[in-house]
């Protein structure tokens, strides 16, 4: 057996002990642990941890996969608000050594006498991703050719360390599993017999359970990587479900589904390309290979919209095995509580108006089930219903696209002429402009547009790929109140509370007088129709008690609907799509369906 000083040069291999440096908290280092503990299997493993926390850690390591916080304060300030805060989370290299070495059987040291603040500060190493490229070792042995100067407390905690590991049995192989920045003063400081430190005590150290919305806040390593992390472990070392970029792009593309489906919005090709030219460059600003969680959510909040941004920040915050209820008490844990310098970021539904802005900021809180399927057992199948309020909201703006269908067959009919004995319906400044060599002035006159708009059709997707299976007509309530017909997809799919489902328009058919429209989808009248939107436009033709039909979609019907509804006495009246306000469109393509009239007492509770 060598003497524990002894070792090639370079080597971290002194007698018996094999040190392992590690950064604390990044997933990279417990990886490489894990895979050094189960290749080398030593006898004993001894970790830099506070050996006054022993017994409370090694509680939180039964609980793993679930976080734990453990909580203390020193006998320096026993103050509740200056209580320190110890996150246990799976990807630590620290939590990852103690864990397997309890699953090989070895014997656990911990090696933190705990003489004071611990010298973890951030931002002393590099992004641990270069591990990937270089290799544990390899990132070691640059990080130590330009090691950051000593400090007071480092070698304190050093001596510490040298300390127990000088009290260790000298025969047994032990793993020192410690920090990157502590190891050249933990070899310097064995060289020499060091003397037993003076142990800060620790009072009341609490283990408590951190509430599932939290551990974003609160972790180094954001929980959806983390979750990854575990399907590593259990599949045996796949090292592509814990590569970084790879992790990223599937949390934008879950995010991005999540996002379609709460708000009808697609992402475009551009907006992916910018997103990762914006991570990039926010990752590269804070000195790193690969950005954060927050840098995620920021970009993009900054690229598409609050509600993706949303959308990601919340998918990065899930952690499936974490529970609310267990034998431990369950906290909701603030950033500001656990780290210094915190960053924030608000994220917003919708724009508030100035007074709304001088309410508390938030996101108002989506209510969640309790258990999966706890919703989806509310529901009946009785009778179906709209949300009066978005009701409201599309007869209003049903209304406004007659006023604009009437307009825009106006404006056809118009007439310019020059300017002699009177203005007319105003002075037309493009013709006035054009000839205004000829000092000349050219006034329109509007044509007169007989009759009224009686059935309005929107189309937001034609549905060439079976997008919106669920198809249904139901009848106004009351004299205000459209008949309609339309097809979006499945609102029980997308159940947001109890017998309350969301779905998205395809498009639909509202028309006045209420009460006389029979089932569209399944009258065979329309059987000519070779789409939904067809479907649709014949129905409105039919039921329109008006000569005109505004049809508002993105290319206009085809030629032979034109003649069939001169045949009936009607007119058409094509919007562009592009031309109506894309603000309003994403308002209103949004509806949420009912499973019986009891739920619009509870409905503005889940409704969002």
């Amino acid at each position: 057996m060598n003497s524990a000083g002894s070792g090639e040069a370079g080597s971290l291999v002194r007698g018996a002990f094999r040190y392992f440096p590690v950064v604390p908290g990044r997933l990279e280092f417990a990886a490489a642990v894990r895979e050094v503990i189960l290749r080398e299997r030593p006898e004993t493993v001894a970790v830099e941890l506070p050996c006054a926390l022993e017994a409370k850690f090694l509680e939180a390591i039964d609980r793993l996969p679930e976080m734990s916080v453990i909580v203390y304060s020193d006998e320096a300030d026993r103050e509740p608000e200056s209580a320190i805060y110890l996150p246990v989370e799976p990807a630590d290299p620290f939590v990852e050594a103690v864990r397997s070495a309890r699953e090989i059987g070895a014997t656990v040291v911990f090696l933190d006498p705990d003489t004071g603040e611990r010298p973890h500060a951030p931002g002393l190493f590099p992004d641990t991703y270069a591990v990937r490229v270089t290799g544990p070792d390899k990132y070691v042995e640059t990080y130590r050719l330009y090691p950051p100067p000593r400090t007071e407390s480092l070698v304190k905690a050093a001596e510490g360390v040298a300390w127990k590991l000088q009290g260790a049995d000298p025969c047994a192989r032990t793993l020192v599993v410690l920090s990157l920045n502590l190891l050249d003063a933990v070899l310097d400081a064995m060289e020499v017999p060091s003397e037993e430190p003076h142990m800060r005590r620790r009072y009341e150290v609490n283990l408590l359970n951190p509430h599932p919305d939290c551990l974003a806040e609160i972790t180094t390593e954001y929980p959806y990587l983390q979750e990854r992390y575990e399907r590593f472990r259990a599949a045996g070392g796949d090292a592509a479900a814990i590569d970084r970029p790879r992790v990223q792009l599937a949390l934008f593309r879950e995010a991005e589904e999540a996002y379609t489906l709460n708000t009808g919005e697609t992402i475009a090709v551009w907006q992916r390309r910018l997103l990762a030219r914006f991570t990039r460059n926010l990752a590269l600003a804070a000195g790193d290979l690969c950005a954060s969680l927050f840098d995620l959510a920021l970009a993009a909040r900054s690229i598409v919209d609050d509600n993706y941004g949303w959308e990601v920040w919340d998918l990065g915050n899930r952690y499936a095995v974490q529970q609310t209820e267990c034998d431990y008490p369950t906290v909701r844990i603030s950033g500001d509580q656990v780290w210094l310098h915190t960053r924030r970021m608000q994220l917003r539904r919708r724009l508030p108006s100035m007074k709304r802005r001088l309410r508390p900021p938030g996101l108002k809180p989506r209510k969640k089930e309790k258990y999966a399927g706890e919703w989806a057992r509310q529901l009946n199948g009785d009778s179906i219903c709209s949300y009066p309020p978005e009701d409201l909201v599309i007869e209003n703006y049903g209304r406004y696209l007659k006023k604009k269908g009437k307009s825009i067959l106006s404006e056809e009919r118009a007439r310019v002429e020059r300017f002699t004995t009177s203005l007319l319906d105003g002075i037309d400044l493009r013709e006035t402009i054009r000839n205004w060599h000829q000092r000349t002035i050219y006034v329109r006159s509007f044509g007169k547009v007989s009759g009224e708009v009686g059935s309005v059709i929107v189309i937001f997707d034609e549905d060439r790929e079976d997008r919106y299976p669920y198809c249904t007509t139901w009848l106004g309530e009351h004299a205000n109140e459209s008949d309609m017909a339309y097809y979006a997809t499945n609102p029980f799919d997308h159940l947001v509370g109890p017998g309350i489902g969301r779905a998205e328009y395809g498009g639909f058919l509202m028309s006045l007088p209420a009460r006389r429209m029979y089932d569209v989808w399944s009258d065979p009248d329309y059987d000519f129709a070779e789409t939904k939107p067809e479907r649709l436009l014949l129905a409105g033709l039919e039921y329109s008690l008006e000569r005109l039909v505004v049809y508002v979609a993105a290319k206009p019907p085809r030629s032979v609907f034109r003649s069939i509804a001169a045949r009936m006495g009607r007119t058409i009246v094509y919007i562009p799509i592009g031309q109506v306000s894309p603000v309003t469109l994403k308002k209103i393509r949004v509806v949420h369906v009912l499973d019986g009239y009891d739920k619009r007492a509870i409905a503005q509770d889940y409704v969002w």
